[in-house]
């Protein structure tokens, strides 16, 4: 079935496929998702299909050196809650921009990049090794 030229099966799996890949930022414990393939006479995708749930420091990574580069290309920071960061990330986020600062000026903006992704993963790893957020939003 379509609406307006857009395939609405297709809209919604690939919403569905966001959501899943959302699934592990709270660190909730949720499990799992399975979706449901739809059921046609050619089809021969499985059934079902079973997701796992993004690691927290691997969204915090991504997260982190998205906003990093952003922070340093607009030569701002922002609000952390606007760009849907924990306090903890956002002081990750500080560091490695201050370091990609830095680094721009002495090497360009490649090696800048670079230091942004490494240093944003090993923050990320050392913060959610040494417990993560606490309880409140702001942690």
């Amino acid at each position: 079935m379509r609406t307006g030229g857009v395939p609405v099966l297709g809209a919604g799996v690939g919403f569905l496929a966001v959501l899943l890949t959302l699934g592990g930022c709270g660190g909730s414990g949720s499990t799992a998702a399975t979706t449901q393939a739809p059921s046609t006479a050619t089809s021969t995708a499985p059934a079902a299909t079973t997701a796992s749930p993004t690691p927290p420091e691997d969204l915090c990574t991504r997260l982190v050196a998205h906003w990093s580069r952003e922070a340093l290309d607009q030569n701002t920071y922002g609000d952390y809650q606007s760009m849907g960061l924990s306090n903890g990330q956002y002081d990750i986020l500080i560091k490695v921009v201050d370091a990609a600062r830095a680094e721009k000026k002495q090497q360009g903006a490649a090696a800048a990049d670079r230091l942004i992704d490494r240093q944003a993963r090993s923050g990320c790893v050392r913060w959610y090794r040494d417990g993560g957020p606490g309880e409140g939003p702001w942690q």
